[in-house]
């Protein structure tokens, strides 16, 4: 029961801090908000005005809530705050915010169309790949038959290298390129022999280090490679809190390179644009980070690069070499999930980062100090055997709902990774209408069915093992009929994923597809986190629950609270039946958390949740 003293009343909140009346672009603005006097309510920020910003909140010891953005455009901006739905005092704030703005620098060029290659010609591809070993990059091209045979690799100077191949078929040929068993950036690249497709903006490729990361001050390079998009105008745009110099190689084969130096520190927006319209992933999110002498001193040791094991820890060594800071790591797997690592100091002047893979295929992990990557950051190892990893360049799509379509009928296309070993799926379907999806597997590998609900055309996209392409993706499918819905946006956007450890094998595909009974034991699952006793209003809480003794069979999560229902409830799939539990909730009390394997709880479910 709550008495009238404890309803929440916004008239009692309080709210101080510069961040409510003034700002500087780029800098973290911030206030806080007491609501200890104000009884029990939700708190609601919001903040609009000239630029987006992230809002980041913090419970603090004293029990206040902590508020800050980063505003990166100068003007007016109107900070919200509502407490049990209603304005807190002096809310609306209008804060007035100084200072330089974001500035975009752009350049175009005209490509001109690639030659057209031929059945017995010599096909070349090429791409930069900075600071390698030749003796550790393999190439390898698949036919459109399915055939793989190896490529040449040849050096031309400067970081730049050559794949040259020989083709025996007519069509489209996929060209994997490796470094130490991994996929450099933009790999498995598309090469047509013969005269080319469509082409247009969802053919061009673009990818390498300046996309992922730069240090300000110093050139940061990637690759573009609009051989199979045809002649066009292609841009390319920096955005950020500095004017970055761009410069501009034309390798005269359909590729080329571009350098950019950012002079300053902070989040740059790249667009690569062919005809006008982004290229697939663009516009490219790339922090750059201010050169620090610290970060730099750092070596690594003990770093297995391939070879490891899922669900079997990992872990190498950091020498600081006497540098002064913090360290941090985290690890992003093939499926997209992201973790923090364990960092222990072993000794003085050196740290061990342990973590354990869940899943097969490559991982990317974060070394940073004091907020900087060091030397060798992002690092990339591979988890299981080449064989039992997803590989896009051997998956294939194939169907009419690839090319065409009509509204409110289903289309439907065939995706067949028999030849590629597991991996996640994630189809994203653009186009004027938001799409219904459907995906259920077949011998071939997946068939995916959807029903657009407004005529034009439809991107497809298709990426297997990770950020990967295959082959053929995105694909365009003209859609006809009449129009459905109405339509307030000018592009939709539909996703749909499958993981890798929920999918059934060829072989038991009937067996596997549903649990037997028999096949679970709910008393075998365990869960660890602090989301399974305590919660915070407006903050996600999360625990992590392990089901790969369990047997098979679906796990369930429920959260019943005093009056509000839970707002969100998530769980992430990490594979080998690991799951990621978080959820959200918006007001203070006693919460009961179900968690079930099947029909059965896991051992202490139910849980109580206390949000003080």
């Amino acid at each position: 029961m709550v008495v009238q003293s404890e309803i929440g009343d916004a008239g009692r909140v309080k709210a101080h801090g510069d961040g409510l009346i003034q700002g500087t672009t780029f800098n973290n603005a911030s206030f806080v908000v007491d609501t200890r006097e104000a009884g029990y309510g939700g708190l609601a920020l919001s903040i609009e005005g000239p630029s987006k910003v992230d809002i980041q909140t913090e419970d603090m010891v004293d029990g206040t809530c902590g508020v800050s953005y980063c505003p990166t455009e100068p003007g007016n901006y109107i900070v919200s705050i509502r407490f049990a739905e209603e304005h807190v005092p002096g809310s609306p704030f209008t804060v007035r915010v100084t200072g330089e703005g974001r500035i975009r620098e752009s350049i175009t060029r005209r490509q001109k169309a690639a030659s057209v290659a031929s059945v017995g010609s010599v096909c070349d591809l090429s791409l930069k790949i900075p600071a390698i070993d030749i003796k550790d990059v393999t190439a390898e091209v698949t036919s459109p038959s399915g055939a793989s045979q190896p490529a040449e690799l040849v050096a031309i100077g400067n970081d730049t290298y050559c794949v040259r191949f020989v083709p025996t078929e007519m069509g489209v040929h996929s060209v994997s390129v490796r470094y130490r068993g991994v996929h450099v950036p933009g790999s498995p690249f598309q090469f047509t022999v013969g005269p080319l497709g469509e082409g247009g903006a969802a053919k061009v490729r673009a990818g390498g280090p300046g996309l992922e990361g730069a240090q300000a001050g110093e050139p940061a390079e990637f690759s573009i490679w609009t051989r199979e998009a045809g002649a066009g105008g292609l841009s390319i745009a920096v955005e950020g809190p500095s004017r970055a110099e761009i410069s501009f190689d034309d390798r005269k084969d359909g590729s080329c390179g571009v350098s950019y130096i950012a002079q300053e520190p902070g989040d740059y927006e790249i667009s690569v644009k062919f005809n006008d319209q982004h290229i697939p992933d663009s516009p490219f999110l790339v922090p750059v980070v201010a050169p620090v002498n610290d970060a730099r001193r750092l070596t690594v040791t003990g770093l297995q690069e391939s070879g490891l094991k899922v669900n079997h820890p990992a872990s190498f060594a950091v020498r600081l070499n006497g540098a002064q800071g913090k360290m941090e790591a985290k690890v992003h797997s093939p499926s997209g999930a992201l973790e923090e690592c364990v960092v222990t100091e072993l000794e003085r002047d050196k740290y061990a980062i342990r973590f354990i893979p869940r899943e097969n295929g490559v991982h990317s992990i974060d070394v940073k100090f004091n907020g900087s990557h060091i030397p060798g950051s992002p690092f990339q190892v591979r988890v299981g055997e080449p064989g039992q990893t997803g590989e896009p360049g051997l998956v294939t799509a194939y169907g009419a709902g690839l090319e065409r379509g009509t509204t409110g009928t289903q289309s439907e296309f065939i995706i067949n990774n028999t030849k590629a070993g597991p991996g996640a799926l994630a189809v994203t379907i653009e186009g004027p209408s938001k799409v219904k999806m459907d995906c259920q597997e077949v011998p071939e590998g997946y068939k995916v069915q959807y029903t657009p609900m407004a005529p034009g055309n439809y991107l497809i996209s298709i990426k297997y093992g990770g950020p990967n392409h295959i082959t053929g993706s995105p694909f365009k499918a003209k859609v006809t009929g009449p129009r459905l819905v109405n339509v307030t946006n000018a592009s939709e956007t539909s996703t749909l994923t499958v993981d890798p450890a929920v999918r059934a094998s060829s072989s038991s595909f009937t067996q596997s597809a549903m649990p037997r009974p028999g096949d679970s034991d709910a008393s075998k699952v365990t869960s660890r986190g602090p989301g399974l006793s305590k919660a915070f209003v407006g903050q996600r809480s999360s625990f992590s629950v392990d089901c790969s003794k369990a047997g098979k069979n679906m796990l369930l999560v429920g959260v019943h609270g005093p009056q509000v229902p839970c707002e969100e409830v998530l769980v992430k799939h990490l594979g080998n039946l690991q799951y990621n539990v978080s959820y959200l909730l918006k007001e203070r009390g006693n919460y009961v958390l179900v968690v079930k394997w099947g029909d059965d709880h896991i051992p202490g479910s139910p849980f109580h949740v206390v949000v003080p």
